[in-house]
């Protein structure tokens, strides 16, 4: 038979949750007095359109040469990028800007480096028609599904319809993209409260980042992504790339070479940096940064600080089990990557 604990047992495991509850309610406050905050892990409600998107999400046939899909340029095993300048198009055309990371992309107050597509659903409509890009067209695409029996049968599912339209199309893969958060980076674990969590070289590399100025433009849960901010504050950014940023949009030339703030999360995978891929390397990219934006040249050690607390900044990964697509039928539109 057990002992039953004693009186000075029960007021020792008192006073250990009672100190463990004090530090995680320390930890949330001083997370509350920080501009950034920790992302939460999504959560999946609708799991079939999930998977449908996923399956788009991957599937070449989307594109005129049935050879590039979102996954070319968002690659999931590259943070959600394809780590080059500009991406390749149909053709193997150059493109003509960075391709941005789809993780955590949800959290963005619009998409695009330009802002041009509200949300997911809109930028997931945007490559397939773009003849730069997947060189298809939304009509189709929606032909090259609906001669699929497998994906007829699965979109019925999902939306109980039998219209199958481009609508349901970039719902389905928006759905899927929401899912692509990365959670418990080791900097968001130190936001809430492990003091372990980061080492004293990426603290000061916080503290650097933060009070330099750098939190004006990448705050909040994405560390960016939710304001649109001119690209050369202090001294011009010079770049031969024919990108334009908001004023290709509103026509307001005043927007001229105002882009949307990246996101910094999961940064140390996404490389090269900037809408035109200029910097390589993120010590590169925190040097031009500094003196364009803020007017500072960091020294070789406050760089290095600031790019180790960019790399705490890497979450978790997506973890993916790699989607079977549904086959082609005889009336399915043959891939013509060479034409």
């Amino acid at each position: 038979m057990k002992n039953k604990p004693t009186s000075s047992q029960h007021f020792r495991r008192f006073v250990l949750g009672a100190v463990s509850a004090a530090a995680m309610m320390a930890g949330t406050l001083a997370s509350a007095q920080e501009p950034v905050q920790p992302i939460k892990a999504h959560r999946v409600t609708e799991p079939a359109k999930v998977e449908l998107g996923k399956k788009l999400f991957f599937d070449p046939r989307l594109s005129r040469s049935g050879f590039i899909s979102c996954n070319s340029c968002h690659n999931l095993s590259m943070g959600g990028s394809d780590n080059i300048r500009t991406s390749i198009g149909d053709k193997w055309q150059k493109g003509p800007i960075n391709s941005p990371t789809v993780l955590n992309s949800s959290l963005n107050l619009a998409q695009f480096w330009d802002g041009r597509a509200k949300n997911l659903r809109e930028q997931a409509g945007g490559p397939i028609a773009n003849p730069g890009e997947m060189a298809f067209t939304h009509d189709l695409a929606v032909d090259m599904l609906r001669s699929i029996p497998q994906y007829v049968a699965e979109f019925k599912s999902v939306f109980g319809s039998n219209k199958l339209t481009i609508e349901e199309v970039t719902a389905a893969i928006a759905a899927f993209e929401e899912t692509l958060v990365t959670p418990h980076a080791r900097f968001d674990r130190w936001l809430e409260g492990d003091t372990k969590a980061i080492s004293a070289q990426e603290l000061r590399g916080y503290q650097l980042f933060k009070n330099s100025g750098c939190v004006a433009c990448h705050n909040g849960v994405n560390f960016g992504g939710a304001s649109f901010q001119k690209m050369g504050l202090v001294e011009p950014y010079k770049t031969d790339n024919p990108a334009e940023g908001r004023a290709a949009v509103t026509g307001n030339d005043a927007e001229r070479f105002s882009f949307k703030v990246p996101t910094l999360r999961n940064v140390e995978l996404t490389y090269p940096y900037f809408h035109d891929g200029a910097a390589d390397t993120l010590a590169q990219a925190v040097d031009t940064m500094g003196r364009i934006q803020l007017g500072k040249k960091f020294s070789k050690s406050e760089n290095a600080d600031i790019v180790a607390f960019l790399k705490t900044l890497t979450g978790e990964q997506p973890k993916l089990v790699l989607p079977i697509l549904p086959p082609s039928s005889d009336a399915t539109r043959r891939p013509q990557p060479f034409e």
